[in-house]
């Protein structure tokens, strides 16, 4: 007769019985245990408050100057003015178009110091021009000299003249013509410039 063990006519059973005790242990710790809850608690937190401020729309202030109002022709009531009217038919013969002299050059008036001014020896005695007699012309021609240290005219220059008669180119050769006593300085004499009136009257 076969040795038969115990242990393998036991086994299903064994089997069996440890299967439910195990399921058993799980329920029970199922039951015993609570279930693990996900709680979780926010902190308060400081509500901001916004504020709506209404904010004053910024006035742009205009200074640019206004457009300057166009000229309206206003019609002439001169009814002489030919409407064809040309330059070529216009008279321009009584305009004077006489320029003023041109100042005197600054490098040649040269201010120079002195305690005693020139003096003429001879009085300046100037030709009076035959077209400024003829049409009646008068008035002073001032001319600015330069008189050496030993009395003599060097160069003129016309300070306030009356052009196109005649009488600026008569008053500066009278002056060229004029001796004079040089000025001095510290009792010495020197070269200086001086302005020298021409009168032009007729009698």
């Amino acid at each position: 007769m076969p040795f038969i063990n115990p242990l393998k006519l036991k086994y299903p059973i064994v089997i069996r019985v440890t299967g439910l005790i195990g399921v058993s242990l799980v329920m029970l710790n199922f039951l015993i245990f609570p279930r693990f809850l996900n709680t979780r608690e926010f902190e308060d937190v400081n509500q901001v408050i916004i504020e709506n401020v209404d904010i004053p729309q910024t006035q742009q202030i205009d200074n640019t100057p206004p457009p300057v109002r166009p000229s309206i022709p206003v019609p002439s009531d001169d009814e002489d003015i030919a409407d064809d009217l040309t330059l070529d038919e216009l008279d321009f013969d009584d305009f004077n178009l006489d320029a003023p002299p041109p100042p005197p050059s600054g490098p040649r008036v040269v201010f120079i110091p002195y305690d005693d001014p020139p003096v003429a020896i001879t009085p300046i005695r100037p030709v009076y021009p035959e077209i400024a007699q003829e049409a009646g012309i008068e008035g002073v021609v001032i001319v600015q000299a330069f008189i050496d240290e030993k009395g003599r005219v060097k160069d003129t220059l016309i300070l306030k003249g009356v052009p196109n008669t005649g009488l600026d180119e008569a008053a500066m050769e009278a002056i060229r013509k004029t001796r004079f006593r040089p000025a001095k300085q510290r009792e010495r004499p020197v070269g200086v410039w001086i302005s020298i009136p021409v009168n032009f009257k007729l009698k």
